[in-house]
């Protein structure tokens, strides 16, 4: 009989967590894979209110302990303790320095690199501490461990900081068959921004987008789908711009409730800094609604394919608002996107992403990959609290 094999995940928070996003999706998808294929897996993250300290989702172990630092601190007394057969360790700017204390294989996840954040996020002087640990320290710790990144594009930036792309093997996001939408298209403009709001996700570049299109289009209006820290920022953004009326915060909403208004949209808005990958903008795609971004911001050049599902542009607002304006005046060329926008969707699947985690755990242990099993606990949903936690499987 084959033994389990025990994988943790260290992850500094999951996707209930109020200021949870894409990369918490993306290994969670990945945890409740390995379960279903017969891995113990545990997931060590933060805490956060309404939150249980211990839970078990389709199999997967949550185990939430301190806050968005202290939890570096819990997880790695929890390897000491833990029997663990290999260890995922997710490094979102600072990695969990796991290598220290087990002798178990140990994976790195990237989904990119911080250069930017780290500036904008802490100033100067920490900021530039941070980007010291994660582009000169973190490689050298992890020196003979496997990475694992989203794109082609940070496995090239892990390059430039020393990472070799022999150890670096690209594994992209997945996508779920998105649910039936309420609704049609919007008949009047309407563009979407599905983001955690942060300053890096630059929101107020959609937000300004509107600012200058309205006079040319009276009846433009902006969806924003997030929560985050940078909520009432936003807010006072489009106040000061004169455009409240016509940017809505709507804050978290659940997965229907956001394909709904991705299905409404004539134009997805990713003005973020950085995205390793953009589930947004492959869930858009699935709806046959382009992406307007930032050539810059490196995973997006790989989810988003210039001319034929979105528009790339150089990083400059004037150039952003051009693209924005010439997607909303063509329905001719957003109706042709919108086919290979639909095709595109088609080629990520969860499945494919898991396939290839499971591959890549069996080669660190040295045997087969597992093939799929029956889930090892019903499927299982955290509806919001009173205090707004929640979790989707």
């Amino acid at each position: 009989m084959q033994s389990t094999n025990h994988v943790v995940l260290l992850n500094w928070r999951d996707t209930g967590h109020p200021q949870g996003g894409g990369s918490e999706r993306y290994v969670e998808r990945v945890a409740f894979g390995l379960a279903d294929r017969g891995y113990r897996v545990t997931i060590c993250c933060s805490a956060y209110p309404g939150a249980a300290r211990d839970e078990t989702v389709r199999g997967v172990r949550f185990r939430r302990r301190g806050n968005d630092l202290t939890v570096y601190w819990y997880s790695l007394l929890f390897l000491l303790r833990a029997s663990a057969d290999l260890v995922v360790d997710v490094q979102n700017g600072l990695p969990f320095f796991s290598r220290l204390v087990t002798r178990c294989p140990v994976v790195v996840l990237v989904h990119h690199l911080h250069r930017e954040q780290w500036r904008i996020v802490f100033g100067p002087l920490v900021g530039r501490v941070g980007w010291w640990i994660e582009s000169w320290l973190a490689p050298r710790v992890y020196r003979r461990c496997q990475y694992v990144t989203v794109s082609e594009a940070t496995r090239r930036a892990l390059a430039g900081v020393g990472v070799p792309q022999s150890r670096t093997l690209v594994v992209h996001n997945g996508m779920e068959a998105p649910p039936a939408a309420a609704g049609g298209r919007s008949p009047e403009p309407l563009l979407v921004a599905v983001s955690r709001l942060a300053p890096h996700k630059r929101l107020e570049h959609a937000i300004e987008a509107v600012a200058r299109l309205r006079p040319r289009w009276p009846g433009l209006r902006l969806e924003i789908v997030g929560q985050g820290p940078w909520f009432d920022r936003l807010a006072a953004h489009a106040a000061a711009l004169g455009v409240e009326d016509a940017v809505s915060l709507r804050g978290w909403l659940d997965e229907p409730g956001k394909h709904d208004a991705l299905a409404r949209a004539w134009v997805h808005l990713c003005p973020s800094i950085k995205e390793g990958w953009g589930i947004a903008v492959v869930e858009a795609a699935a709806h046959g609604v382009p992406t307007v971004a930032y050539r810059s911001a490196g995973g997006v050049t790989e989810s988003v394919r210039h001319g034929s599902t979105g528009l790339l542009v150089g990083d400059d607002l004037d150039q952003f608002v051009v693209a924005v304006e010439a997607l909303l005046a063509s329905p001719q060329l957003r109706a042709t996107m919108a086919l290979a926008c639909a095709a595109r969707a088609l080629e990520f699947r969860w499945d494919a992403t898991v396939d290839a985690f499971d591959a890549l755990i069996a080669g660190q242990l040295g045997r087969p990959p597992r093939i799929p099993g029956p889930r090892t606990a019903p499927v299982a949903e955290v509806v919001p609290s009173a205090d707004g936690a929640r979790r989707l499987p």
